[in-house]
């Protein structure tokens, strides 16, 4: 098992927000995001469960209709098969931890890559 910190991860791209992948298995994938003011994971619904843990800055996770205001410490967890996307706040940079419970499919990530082509939030 991979023992790391958010310090040691760190990667931030000017262009789309970061996701350093720290492990995966057939039940389990676990990243550390990075968010340039304003970046995002666009909202997409795939067949996993999700566990956002903000570390730092502050943002907003969706979940279904309902956009939760996060910061440090804040923790949203959403269900498989909904609506979810995570943007970071203009003001500054936003890391957080993403469990998700099974991996998401490479077919399941085509709306968020859409999204991120398009450069929207919702597409």
């Amino acid at each position: 098992m991979p023992a790391t910190d958010f310090d040691a991860e760190r990667r931030y791209d000017e262009d789309r927000f970061s996701a350093q992948s720290l492990f995966r298995s057939d039940r389990m994938k676990v990243v550390c995001g990075y968010f340039e003011p304003g970046q995002f994971i666009p909202v997409h619904a795939p067949g996993s469960d999700v566990a956002i843990c903000v570390r730092s800055g502050t943002g907003v996770v969706r979940e279904g209709e309902t956009e939760h205001t996060v910061g440090p410490d804040d923790v949203v967890v959403v269900e498989a098969g909904v609506d979810r996307g995570v943007r970071a706040d203009e003001g500054g940079r936003l890391e957080a931890l993403l469990v998700t419970s099974p991996p998401p499919t490479d077919a399941e990530h085509d709306p968020v890559r859409e999204g991120l082509r398009r450069g929207v939030f919702d597409p």
